[in-house]
Order: structure tokens, then C-alpha cells, then sequence
């Protein structure tokens, strides 16, 4: 019986994601104008670099938003901008609880430093599901979609690709797990929410292929 590995995304997979929502709020609590953020810190490709491991701790990474915005944001005023942008998708969450019956569950996601330490509590559900396998790009070095990010959060678990499945919104994402040889599932937006039904059929069936559940 095969040991099993499912890597979740975070933004629009386990939670809904809104930057519209955090830029106003992220404004309100600087007192700098959307607009200047925006430039500042996103169009200057900080937040990317920070996603890549470049501020390796909270402290590093509100020091370096500071000084290129010309703000005064803290973790907690960090923390709820952030939180003011996501929504909690519940079926997706209840995927991820039936996959960690059936074998090691992580997060695999595109985020900086801050995100991770700031996950218990932005959302204390997943957080209490993934325990310490708060996997975030920030810590891999790499950026989904590229194909070592896949290979070393694989490395950080010991399983083979074969034996491991990664749930994503993005296309690209899953498309560079598979060309890794991972499993994987887009979750999309449908009519009704998510094609959340499909996902947990695909990790039944992902699980029931490798005599486990």
C-alpha cells in the first residue's frame, strides 16, 4: 500500500480570494493610496520576490513593504488586509479533511513567509488540518509553475510523484505538477461554486488506484 502525499493550493482553492477587497483595506491602514501600494509593491515585483524567498522572515518582509511604500504596516495590520480577502470555500476544505484520512496532506502554495506564519490564524480550519506542512513558495526558493518547487516539496516528504496529488485553480499550476508526474485536479468555478464534487471523486479515485481507502 502506497504512501500518499495531497498538496493543496490556498488563494481560490481552499479559500476564496479577493485583492480587491485587501488593496482598500491595506490603504485605509497605511494611509497611502491604492494606487501607490499597488506600484510600489506589486508592480515593482517586491511581492513576487518576497513569494520567491527573498524576506525569509515576517520581520524581513514588513521592514522591506515599509521602505518601499513609505508605510507603517505591522504583522496585524498585515494580517487583516489579508484576511478582509478571503472567504473560506467549505467544500474544499471538507476535500482536504477526506484527504488527510486517506494520507498526508500539505500545502503547496505561492506566498510569502508572513502568509505561513500568519496561517493559524487567517484560517485556523486548514491550519489544524495541515499542522506543520504549511508548505509556502517562500520556503521552497521556487514559484508554482516552476518544476522544482513540485520536485522539492516531493523531497520534503520522501514520496514519489507518482504517489502524490496536487489541486490547484490555475491551469498552469497543474500543468506543472503533471509534467513532473504528479496527479493533478484544476478546481474551477461553476455555475453552483466549485467542481467540488469532481475533486473529491478524483481523490477517491486517486487513493482507490493505490489500494488506500
Amino acid at each position: 500500500m502506497a504512501a500518499l502525499l495531497f498538496l493543496f493550493d490556498f488563494d481560490k482553492t481552499l479559500y476564496a480570494y479577493d485583492f480587491r477587497r485587501r488593496l482598500p483595506r491595506l490603504a485605509e491602514l497605511t494611509g497611502i493610496s491604492q494606487y501607490a501600494l499597488a506600484k510600489r509593491w506589486w508592480e515593482e515585483g517586491f511581492e513576487a520576490a518576497a513569494e520567491a524567498g527573498e524576506y525569509p522572515s515576517t520581520e524581513e518582509y514588513l521592514a522591506a513593504f515599509n521602505e518601499a511604500t513609505d508605510g507603517r504596516l505591522t504583522a496585524d495590520g498585515w494580517r487583516e488586509a489579508r484576511r478582509a480577502a478571503m472567504t473560506p470555500i467549505s467544500e474544499s476544505i471538507a476535500a482536504l479533511r477526506r484527504a488527510a484520512e486517506l494520507g498526508t496532506v500539505s500545502l503547496l502554495s505561492n506566498n510569502p513567509i508572513i502568509f505561513r506564519d500568519s496561517l493559524p490564524e487567517l484560517a485556523p480550519e486548514v491550519a489544524g488540518l495541515l499542522g506543520e506542512n504549511d508548505l509556502v513558495s517562500a520556503v521552497l526558493g521556487a514559484r508554482k509553475p516552476e518544476a522544482r518547487i513540485y520536485t522539492r516539496a516531493l523531497s520534503r516528504y520522501g514520496i514519489p510523484a507518482e504517489d502524490a496529488m496536487f489541486v490547484d485553480d490555475s491551469g498552469a499550476n497543474v500543468r506543472g505538477a503533471e509534467a513532473v508526474g504528479i496527479t493533478a485536479f484544476q478546481l474551477l468555478e461553476v455555475d453552483d461554486g466549485y467542481n467540488t464534487g469532481a475533486l473529491v471523486e478524483a481523490i477517491e479515485a486517486f487513493a482507490g488506484d493505490r489500494g488506500v481507502g
